[in-house]
């Protein structure tokens, strides 16, 4: 699910686009789908009136949050739970000016694991994993949080697998043209323990001064495609994103790879694209939404 909002001053475009992962038409009915659409609207209004006043790195990491927020997705407080029963989740953000990256891994009991990635942007060691994660999320007073909620118990309980394709991002461009990018997930479900998604990796999280993009999807194929790094590199090496994107899901299909993208390069321009159109998305072009399924 994609909901895009643009909004252009002085010369320099102003934009954001966020998605919410993959729709599963097998597992979740009409009325989680209209759910989603509307959740993703208000925060996709929500987030842009936020990057009015605020930097694309900032903006990025609080419309993730909301997202967070949401039990309809698969991060934070809807993170999926893990074949012992466990939630673990994976968060990154990535600064396209400062071209620095921070992220946690497998981090448990934290309600946004995005805001400890975006605190860990100041340290030396800025991805840490598991309990590390976790002690660096008590010690800079990020409030201790069950994420568990009773769906994913009874989930876990009936074994109800329902495709654990979703992670939820956002990527902005701000009034002085910075780019960054933020990404969140609850991992696929039902994974063994210690797993390792592509949200906190280059590949599918990344930007610089040219291009940022955030992936959603299975992550192995995500990292066996090093997806959104290829991407940045290919617009930073003179590509369109158009033909950067296209680039990358034609090799992506060399695997049978399952995943979407989102991104915006440095002149304002949104792309997004997906290996299967299982995907809703929507536009907003400063007046209304048109919504695409």
């Amino acid at each position: 699910m994609w909901f895009i909002f643009n909004y252009s001053i002085k010369n320099k475009s102003m934009k954001i686009i966020i998605h919410g992962g993959f729709f599963s038409e097998s597992s979740q009915s009409n009325e989680v789908k209209l759910a989603k659409q509307n959740s993703l609207k208000d925060i996709a209004k929500k987030s842009y009136e936020f990057l009015k006043d605020n930097s694309a790195f900032d903006t990025v990491a609080y419309a993730v949050s909301l997202l967070e927020d949401d039990e309809l997705y698969n991060a934070g407080i809807g993170s999926q739970i893990q074949s012992d029963g466990v939630i673990r989740m994976s968060a990154a953000i990535m600064n396209g000016e400062t071209q620095k990256m921070s992220g946690v891994i497998n981090i448990q009991d934290v309600k946004n694991p995005i805001f400890v990635a975006k605190e860990l942007i100041k340290e030396d060691d800025r991805v840490l994993g598991g309990n590390g994660a976790k002690i660096y999320a008590a010690e800079n007073g990020f409030e201790d949080f069950s994420t568990e909620i009773p769906q994913r118990r009874k989930e876990y309980e009936e074994k109800l697998k329902n495709g654990g394709k979703g992670t939820v991002g956002a990527v902005a461009i701000d009034k002085h043209g910075k780019l960054a990018v933020a990404t969140s997930t609850g991992g696929k479900g039902f994974e063994i323990p210690g797993r390792i998604s592509d949200s906190a990796t280059v590949a599918g999280n990344y930007a610089n001064q040219f291009c940022a993009v955030s992936c959603t999807g299975v992550g192995e194929d995500i990292v066996s495609n090093a997806t959104a790094a290829k991407i940045v590199t290919r617009v930073t090496d003179g590509l369109t994103i158009e033909n950067a994107f296209d680039r990358t899901f034609e090799e992506l299909k060399e695997i049978d790879g399952f995943a979407g993208a989102i991104g915006i390069d440095s002149e304002g321009n949104i792309f997004h694209q997906d290996s299967y159109p299982t995907m809703v998305f929507a536009s907003f072009d400063g007046i209304d939404f048109e919504v695409f399924e």
